[in-house]
């Protein structure tokens, strides 16, 4: 039952995920959360850090959307100015919303990765789709009202893979 929360990678950043090693995979599209994984949750936009890096996954022809639990008013500030496709309100680990991105990138399961900072919904949905499923540290320290408790019982899921040497996290 805990493997379903076992992401296949993790990376410190999305930053640190290189297009070319994607596309050499065969990967044609990236199915990523929003908040703490691309930005703070409070940052209303880009790093320019961070437009540099989506720049390089479409210069490797590398399909993106951005799937998120967060409202449309917040969704749609980040990704249009991206240029971007999103899903808001996704309720996530619901499988619904990862399906609905692949239908809207046109590709298969197989061409694609699930990027998120989160076990109990990025990684736990990613899984349970069936998807290549990337972990990455939180960019922030603090978190919403909402994912405070999803960062306790993480933290002893990650404590439980640590113990059985499934997984090396940076805290």
């Amino acid at each position: 039952m805990l493997k379903q929360f076992l992401p296949k990678e993790h990376f410190k950043s999305v930053l640190d995920i290189s297009p070319q090693a994607l596309k050499a995979r065969g990967i044609k599209g990236i199915i990523t959360d929003l908040d703490n994984t691309l930005v703070e949750w409070d940052r209303p936009s880009a790093t320019p850090q961070l437009v540099k890096w989506f720049e390089e996954i479409k210069r490797n022809n590398i399909l993106v959307t951005i799937v998120s639990n967060n409202n449309e008013e917040r969704v749609k500030a980040f990704a249009d100015p991206l240029g971007i496709p999103f899903i808001y309100q996704a309720r996530k680990p619901l499988v619904r919303a990862f399906k609905q991105a692949l239908l809207q990138m046109g590709i298969k399961k197989e061409e694609a990765v699930v990027i998120g900072d989160q076990l109990l919904t990025d990684v736990l949905g990613g899984n349970r789709s069936g998807f290549h499923t990337i972990l990455v540290v939180p960019v922030a320290q603090t978190d919403g009202l909402a994912t405070k408790f999803n960062r306790f019982v993480e933290r002893r899921i990650m404590n439980w893979f640590r113990k059985k040497g499934m997984l090396q996290w940076e805290d």
